[in-house]
This record gives C-alpha cells, structure tokens and sequence, in this order.
C-alpha cells in the first residue's frame, strides 16, 4: 500500500499512477474529490487499484484520523508520499503575510509531522516501510523572495533526517527527493515566462520516486534527484 498526498494533480498524480502501475495499491489524498476520481478512473484503466481519500491537510482532525482506518482495512503502511504543497508568494521576506507564512507551514511542514505522527505505527509493521518526501533545489542555493517555500521545504528536509534517523534500526527509510524543473501548475506559477514545452513531464521523472521506495533500496536520509535514478524493481505491496 501507498499512501501519496496531493495525488490529484501534477508529481503527486504521475506518483499515483505509476506506483499502480508497479503493483501497488494506491491510497490517494487530495482534497478535490473530482479530480481524485478522475485519478481513480486512470488507475483503474491501467489495471491498478486505489483508495480515495477526499481530505484537506489544514484540517487536523482529519490527518490524525487517517491511522484508524488504514489499520482496519489493510493492517500496515509500506509507503508514505509527502508530495502536497503550496507555493506561496514570491516576494521579499520583510513583505510575506504572516497568514500565507502560517498557511504555507501548515500545509508543507506541519501536515507532514502529523502524517508521520498518525501513520508510522503503520509503517513499522511493514517489512519494508518507505517514506519519501518532495523537495526542492531552492533548499540548496540562496534564491531571493523564496523564503516562504525555501523555509517549508529545508524544514521537511530537517524533518525527514531526524525521522530517518530515529528509523535507523527498523525497517522503516526515510528520504527526500527533488523532482527537478518539471511541468507542473506550480512551476508556472512561479515562472510564468517559461515555456512548459521544455520542461519533462512529470510521467517522465517516475523512475527516480519508484526506484526510492522499493525494498531493496536501503539509503536513509538522503537527498535524491530526480534525474539520478537507480536501478530498481518498482514496489510490489
């Protein structure tokens, strides 16, 4: 079973797809229910399956319900998929609404916490429990008026090491992965003169997100990009 957040559109639905593809059941998350059944009915013409979970990662409540139920009907979690995030504006730091700042942390770091928190018993009774989360290059360079997604995103990286650390001894690997330039309404938005011809589909950079979550690879805690894809089987759970 895999669980990807932000599963209706752009790398969180090429995710969805390609990990049926590979064998795995889906557990898709996203809050609009349109968009996820629209997932749902290409998973199934692909020959996979999926669980749809219509919910919006602000919402507490929901993220901590997310265990229960998951427990009941499959009995463990061999994938988490922290994809869901927003961009927030591009703007100076001095110049960020604090709302979008707290908005941004909810959704990018927070969310993720709670998914962790709820969901890694889950993960520990798999035989080969993978997390991985979507990151980004700006983490690594100093990029003027990024501060509210470079902020988020070096903090799940923080995150994802401590956690990856903590795991060392289980089953359970934890890594981050940056997609790179990809075609995506979010890149878009944050480079509206670019042409999204030139960019890779986000179809095309699966390789890397199948090859980190199988259980034959073993690296925790680290940074993967995209176009640095290993060679592995896809997941079979």
């Amino acid at each position: 079973m895999a669980l990807v957040t932000g599963a209706s559109r752009g790398i969180g639905r090429a995710i969805a797809r390609r990990y049926a593809v590979e064998g795995a059941h889906v557990i898709a998350v996203a809050r609009n229910t349109k968009k996820l059944e629209e997932v749902d009915d290409e998973i199934r013409e692909l020959g996979g399956t999926a669980t749809l979970v219509p919910l919006d990662l602000e919402k507490w409540e929901q993220v901590d319900g997310l265990a229960a139920p998951l427990a009941e009907r499959f009995g463990k979690l061999d994938i988490l998929v922290g994809n869901a995030a927003i961009l927030g504006t591009l703007t100076p730091v001095p110049q960020i609404d604090p709302k979008e700042w707290e908005k941004a942390f909810r959704i990018n770091v927070h969310a993720n916490w709670r998914l962790l928190r709820a969901l890694d018993p889950l993960l520990r009774r798999s035989d080969a429990g993978r997390v991985l989360f979507v990151t980004s290059g700006v983490t690594r360079r100093a990029a003027a008026f990024w501060g509210v997604y470079a902020t988020t995103k070096a903090a799940v990286e923080k995150l994802a090491q401590t956690y990856a650390a903590e795991m060392e001894k289980t089953s359970v690997r934890v890594n981050v992965i940056n997609p790179g330039a990809t075609r995506t309404q979010m890149r878009a938005t944050a480079f509206p003169g670019e042409d999204p011809e030139t960019l890779p589909h986000p179809d095309d950079i699966m390789e890397a997100f199948v090859a980190a979550v199988t259980p034959d690879f073993d690296g925790n805690a680290l940074w993967i990009a995209a176009d640095e894809t290993a060679q592995a089987a896809g997941p079979k759970n």
